[in-house]
């Protein structure tokens, strides 16, 4: 019982307090992508913590640490009499968090490609393709640069924003888009707001959400960055800061591009390695932790059952 009140302990910690320091973590801007992986396999962890300190309470550490034999036995009898009241409250529990967590998934997916969809029918009847920028020009007098991702993805552009902006700021907002489309962002921000929908009492995963979709941003600077000038990219964002972009695309203005201008005109030093590497240090541990501690009571009367027996021999 010690490692379920262990992972129990850390569920709840994790859900009210994990939100602070990674959202305080100065380092996140150097490393967006690291970021994100950071804060998704901390939504991960709590949900596994938790369903682990379920079952690892019902099921007992020596029924695994006697070997499969034991374990089968187990399931046999569980089988033939019937789960008792607690296996049958553990399974109950584990079932509905991870269908509400697939449904909210599948819920936040159907509804974006079903907007998605929409749009790409106004834009085949509004928008006109530009084989030289590789994108869908539309007659608007608000400046907007965005993409529908997805398996027919589109990168769109405006003639406000194309009078606006210089050649070269054109090429660079549009190879911010085109990052978000290589990088399968949408399914990256699918995944902040279904752990965010699926448990909306949660603190972590709502503010996951939001970090995410800032990171995101950060990340595609970073990609078209490689590419293209830094002062060009600063520039188009200023050129694009007012614009409003509909909820289900990813456009390269927005609230946050003044804050990304500062960011890359003042570009900080990437991590060095060691950071980068205690980084993903932290992820594994995110990930694997729960893992570890519902395991190791199992695996320590693995160990003692089977030292036990050749000490027999």
């Amino acid at each position: 019982m010690t490692d379920a009140l262990i992972l129990a302990v850390y569920t709840v910690a994790a859900c009210a307090l994990l939100a602070r320091p990674l959202s305080a973590a100065r380092w996140a801007e150097r490393a967006p992508r690291l970021a994100i992986a950071m804060w998704l396999s901390a939504c991960a962890s709590v949900v596994g913590s938790a369903l682990l300190a379920v079952l690892t309470a019902t099921v007992p550490a020596d029924a695994v640490g006697h070997g499969l034999a034991r374990l089968f036995e187990l399931c046999t009898m569980m089988l033939a009499e019937g789960p008792g009241a607690s296996a049958w409250a553990a399974l109950g529990v584990c079932a509905i968090t991870l269908s509400r967590l697939a449904a909210s998934l599948a819920a936040v997916l159907v509804r974006a490609r079903r907007e998605r969809g929409r749009h790409a029918a106004m834009l085949a009847l509004l928008g006109r393709p530009d084989r030289a920028l590789g994108a869908i020009v539309v007659d608007y007098a608000e400046p907007l640069v965005y993409c529908l991702p997805g398996r027919a993805a589109k990168t769109v552009i405006t003639t406000a924003a194309l009078r606006s902006l210089s050649t070269s700021q054109v090429a660079a907002v549009l190879a911010h888009e085109r990052a978000h489309v290589r990088g399968r962002h949408h399914l990256v921000l699918a995944a902040g707001e279904a752990f965010a929908r699926a448990f909306p009492f949660v603190p972590l995963f709502d503010v996951a959400r939001r970090e995410v979709a800032r990171l995101i941003e950060l990340r595609a600077d970073d990609v078209a960055a490689r590419r293209h000038p830094r002062a060009q990219i600063a520039a188009a964002l200023v050129g694009l800061a007012t614009g409003r972009v509909p909820a289900f695309v990813m456009g390269a203005g927005g609230q946050s591009a003044l804050t990304r201008v500062r960011r890359m005109l003042r570009p900080a030093a990437p991590l060095a390695r060691g950071e980068r590497l205690a980084g993903l240090a932290t992820v594994a541990l995110l990930l694997g932790g729960p893992a570890v501690v519902a395991a190791a009571p199992a695996m320590s009367a693995f160990i003692a059952h089977h030292c036990h027996a050749l000490s027999l021999l």
